[in-house]
């Protein structure tokens, strides 16, 4: 399959470099939130792509050969790691662009393991076994974690453009404010809650978030969203639904919400959002959501959920 793609990068780079390359100073980034950083830091300075078309699934998605050739002209590239793309390596191995920086923004954050996800993860309740090779790769839903990946952000784009290192730097502090003031919020109204545990009817994508707020997730299979409950993990879930009397079943809007509806009618709940933020749906794009947006409606929809004072 590389061996195509690369065939095709190759063609098709002949006929861009028959009409001129651009000139801008180019970022590509894998995933929404790490746009949203690059672009606050990089401003007007940057152009920044995000490779996930509208709706995409992260977790599945792979680049086509327009992707490769973005990046074989970029300056900048940010992914999150190996567990979230593991096609990263061979489209690096696969194209010449010695001028590209590469941040792997978990680089140096103590990553969860996928082993203390929950107490319910256990293997012989799901059909398809998870793609990730042992850690949590949904760290950006911890805002202290972005943070940082912000500071990474910064440095990279004064290396790469000295003269705007002063620009970069106070971009950064200003996001960075955001996102403390974010989490001062989180903290703050999460920590007077009736009920600790959230139920998530999908994938177990918000660990980081419940870690630094003291919160309980529950879900309904572990990081991988292609896996299938059985029956047996179904049940489970709706038992613990009742016990811990929870008043809302959260879904992903990129992924389907069947699962999480047949909990919620169960136990007579309400089918809330919890949005990862990863990727956006077209019309989302287009009445400019932000990942600090989606972060305000999750914990609205947590506080419902969790009856917070």
């Amino acid at each position: 399959m590389w061996r195509r793609w690369i065939i095709s990068l190759l063609f098709s780079s002949l006929i861009i470099s028959s009409k001129g390359l651009a000139k801008d100073f180019s970022i590509v980034t894998t995933i929404f939130p790490m746009k949203e950083f690059a672009q606050a830091v990089g401003g007007d300075r940057v152009n920044v792509h995000l490779l996930l078309p509208p709706g995409a699934e992260p977790h599945t998605w792979e680049p086509r050969p327009s992707d490769i050739i973005r990046l074989s002209h970029a300056d900048i590239f940010i992914y999150t790691d190996a567990e979230m793309e593991p096609w990263v390596e061979g489209v690096l191995e696969s194209i010449n662009n010695p001028k590209l920086f590469i941040i792997e923004a978990s680089q140096g954050l103590p990553l969860l393991s996928i082993d203390n996800l929950s107490q319910l993860h256990d293997d012989s309740f799901v059909k398809k076994e998870s793609t990730h090779r042992g850690v949590d790769p949904h760290f950006w839903l911890n805002f202290e974690y972005d943070q940082r990946v912000v500071d990474k952000i910064a440095n990279a784009l004064s290396k790469k453009d000295p003269e705007g290192a002063d620009y970069y730097r106070t971009n950064a502090e200003e996001y960075k404010k955001r996102l403390q003031d974010l989490d001062l919020k989180y903290r703050k109204e999460l920590s007077n809650c009736k009920c600790k545990e959230f139920i998530v009817g999908g994938h177990a994508a918000f660990s980081y978030l419940a870690n630094r707020y003291g919160l309980k997730q529950i879900s309904l299979y572990s990081i991988n969203p292609n896996s299938e409950p059985t029956p047996k993990k179904m049940a489970e879930v709706i038992r613990l639904a009742r016990k811990y009397q929870v008043r809302a079943i959260y879904f992903e809007e990129i992924v389907s919400d069947k699962l999480a509806k047949v909990i919620a009618k169960e136990v007579g709940a309400k089918v809330l959002v919890l949005n990862p933020g990863a990727n956006l749906k077209r019309k989302q794009i287009e009445s400019g959501v932000t990942f600090l947006s989606l972060m305000e409606k999750n914990l609205e929809n947590l506080k419902y959920g969790l009856i917070c004072k």
